[in-house]
Formats: structure tokens, sequence, C-alpha cells
């Protein structure tokens, strides 16, 4: 590859800003941080929630593991800590955190909706819930992967 080429995807994938938000920013949030730093070391991602939680679920953490991504060290945050960034996208992964997105004193390029369903709503048994937490992790990642082949390669 030509140095100047890989000089330009270098540039096009510096300093590029990502806030993820959802509600509780416990689970469907902190899964597309934790793909999309796997896509991407270079890029710098942020999660948040609208109404934090006061910890990872345990559940997310174990089906992210599962896919070889370690999200245990994530801290669910108030996204009001992030309001005076600049972000290249701010994309909500929830109708909740959509609706109630406050408007961003810093500058904010690109605003995204990819919308999936809260697996810890899921009623039902141990199987059940699990389920529904694999679904939507796998539903995250092929989403937030078209969306960085779409934004970044």
């Amino acid at each position: 590859m030509p140095r100047q080429e890989l000089s330009s995807i270098m540039q096009k994938r510096k300093d590029k800003r990502i806030l993820i938000l959802c509600t509780s920013n416990s689970c469907r949030s902190q899964m597309a941080a934790g793909f999309l730093k796997s896509f991407d070391s270079d890029l710098e991602v942020y999660s948040a929630g609208t109404k934090p939680a006061r910890k990872v679920n345990p559940l997310a953490i174990q089906v992210m593991k599962e896919a070889g991504i370690d999200i245990s060290s994530g801290v669910p945050r108030p996204v009001e800590r992030f309001i005076n960034e600049d972000f290249d996208y701010v994309i909500t992964v929830c109708d909740s955190a959509k609706e109630s997105c406050p408007n961003f004193t810093g500058k904010v390029k690109n605003r995204f909706h990819i919308g999936f369903n809260d697996p810890a709503m899921t009623a039902g048994n141990e199987t059940e819930v699990i389920y529904a937490f694999k679904k939507v992790r796998d539903e995250i990642k092929k989403e937030f992967y078209l969306f960085y082949c779409k934004n970044f390669k």
C-alpha cells in the first residue's frame, strides 16, 4: 500500500470520538462500546446513560466474555459528564435515550439511532433471559460492524 494512501486511511480513523447512549448504561451501550473498541483500537469510544445504573449488568459481561470481549471493567456513567465535549458520533441504542438525549454544548458532527430491545427487561427462566442477552449481543455486533465499515473502512 502506498505511503500516502496509508496516511489517508490513518487520518480518517484518527480523532474519531464516539459516544454511545442508552438509559442505564449497563448493557446495550456497554456491549456496543466493547464491539467498536474490538473492531478498531484507534477509535475513542465512550458510553453513558440518561439514568445510569450502579454497575454493568452481569449477564452482559457474561455474554460478551463468551464473544471474546471483556467489558467487566465498564462503569455506568451519566451523559451529563460528556455534555460539553465534542464527538464525531453520538449514537443512541434505545428509544428512551433517543427521546431524552440532552442537547450537547460540545460539537456533535453526527447523531444516529440504532435501537435494540433491552434484554434486561426479558421475563422468563434463566435460559430465556440468557438467550435474549445473546440475541441482542449478536444484533449489536452486526449493526455496529456495519456502522464501522461504512464510516471507518
